[in-house]
């Protein structure tokens, strides 16, 4: 007798509280070997940048420069400080396996809080773009997550992030950008968006597209990290990375 998940080894996983054999710990040790660098913290604020805009920003008006701390074969990080406290942002960490890495990585260096800052396709106008949505729960329409959390539609966001997050956007938003809170439809397939699919997303509340948010709170929920995301809101039509 088989069951309906016999075929589908991501819906079939259950050993999720069991530790993984391959653990960051070991990746940024080889890392630090190869590339002759310590073992220094990274900062304990750290950002995703999938779309790079905010690597580039903080370089050139904060004097950001690469990470001391930060051992990964894939990316960059960028540090500065500001107000005494150290902060870092990785640029380009598209999509959700990659996010995950990273993320994965970051906490292992000595990250306590995770933000993800990214471009997102609009599902439901909420007002006239730009604007921002603080993502309170994303539809899990991509591989990694499942492998972080048994099957589910949504991954949550941790509340009082999400309450934190509005709080601190609705205090520094540019005049006329406003804030909203939504769900996410997080796909590994952009260019699979189709009408049917879309219809299916928008139906079931998702007010945006974009490609990290589910995988990151599923990792968020499964190592008791503290994660949080807040897109940055497009116009209608294909995303652009992120």
């Amino acid at each position: 007798m088989t069951s309906s998940t016999d075929g589908a080894p991501l819906l079939a996983r259950d050993d999720f509280h069991e530790p993984s054999l391959f653990r960051p710990e070991k990746m940024l040790r080889e890392t630090r070997r190869q590339m002759k660098r310590g073992a220094d913290p990274v900062p304990p604020i750290c950002l995703l940048d999938p779309d790079g805009d905010l690597v580039t920003y903080v370089r050139q008006a904060l004097g950001a420069l690469p990470s001391p701390g930060w051992s990964c074969y894939h990316t960059v990080m960028w540090e500065w400080q500001a107000g005494g406290t150290r902060f870092g942002v990785v640029g380009h960490a598209v999509g959700s396996s990659f996010a995950v890495l990273c993320a994965e990585q970051l906490f292992a260096s000595g990250c306590e809080l995770l933000v993800s800052v990214t471009s997102a396709g609009e599902l439901q106008p909420l007002d006239r773009a730009p604007y921002h949505v603080v993502i309170d729960r994303a539809l899990r329409d991509e591989g990694t997550s499942y492998h972080y959390l048994p099957a589910s539609t949504w991954a949550e966001a941790d509340a009082s992030l999400v309450a934190l997050a509005e709080r601190e956007v609705a205090d520094r938003a540019p005049p006329g950008h406003q804030l909203y809170r939504g769900a996410s439809w997080t796909t590994d397939a952009p260019y699979r968006e189709t009408a049917r699919a879309i219809a299916k997303r928008t139906a079931a509340g998702a007010v945006a597209v974009e490609m990290e948010a589910a995988a990151l709170y599923a990792f968020a929920r499964n190592r008791h990290s503290r994660a949080g995301l807040r897109p940055r809101h497009h116009q209608r039509g294909p995303r652009r990375g992120g």
